[in-house]
């Protein structure tokens, strides 16, 4: 598939609020915020949702500097950077708190394919340095954030429920972080180096539609991207998140 067709094909699929993971048609991948609660954007200042030119929100992101933005590569490949935007500082998309910035340039993993096999990571240079304080990106030395049974926080703007309605305002949900044979287990294409997978054996919570590209925290720390999964919330299927530690030097840190 040539650039512009696959873009073309990410934008479709990105814009209507589902992950583009071509070799799971039967379910897809449909990151969204299931079983957690509302919160505050104060408590998560570093959590940032995308725009495209019309002012809709398609995606997630975090803010690990003034002028840095981490999201997932099949988010950043939907729009040109000139079609897309930012959200800061703003916890009901129904209002005009916060900051918009635009997008200058875009850094993507350069073996992204699909989210599937792995590289879903992109980075953000934004056209202006924001007011709010930026999360941590884990690194080579942050080994105890991805330990079995570590309780991390996923967030985002995405639906309360499997086909329901996107949430208005920020939400977030705690998930425990899955070990890898487990998460082999569940995705054989699952891949311990550049993945890392949270969530429930009995399912319930999960980060699955319109919050690709958003957070997955150990404290302040960025840990995770929301990438792609199997359904949503489904017993035996965690989310799968990019492993940020595996990308730190490329995001300017470790």
């Amino acid at each position: 598939m040539s650039t512009a067709l696959r873009r073309a094909a990410a934008a479709a699929a990105v814009l209507a609020g589902a992950v583009f993971v071509p070799a799971m048609p039967a379910s897809g991948a449909q990151p969204f915020i299931v079983g957690g609660q509302e919160a505050s954007i104060s408590d998560h200042p570093y959590a940032v949702f995308l725009v495209d030119d019309r002012g809709n929100q398609f995606c997630g992101g975090t803010l690990i500097a003034r002028d840095r933005v981490v999201t997932a590569a099949h988010c950043a490949e939907a729009l040109s950077a000139g079609e897309m935007g930012v959200v800061a500082g703003r916890q009901d998309k129904r209002s005009a708190d916060g900051v918009q910035a635009g997008v200058r340039d875009v850094w993507i993993a350069p073996e992204y394919e699909d989210p599937m096999r792995g590289g879903d990571i992109a980075l953000l240079s934004l056209d202006r340095r924001l007011p709010f304080r930026p999360a941590a990106v884990a690194d080579g030395s942050d080994e105890a954030a991805y330990q079995p049974g570590t309780m991390a926080t996923v967030l985002g703007w995405g639906r309360l429920a499997e086909y329901g309605e996107k949430s208005d305002t920020l939400r977030s949900a705690e998930v425990p972080i899955v070990d890898d044979a487990t998460c082999s287990e569940a995705y054989p294409v699952y891949d311990p180096q550049t993945m890392v997978c949270a969530g429930y054996p009995e399912g319930g919570v999960d980060a699955c539609q319109g919050d690709s590209g958003g957070p997955l925290v150990v404290g302040d720390t960025l840990v995770g991207v929301v990438s792609w999964g199997e359904g949503c919330a489904k017993p035996g299927k965690p989310g799968v998140y990019t492993r940020v530690s595996a990308y730190a030097s490329e995001l300017g840190w470790g």
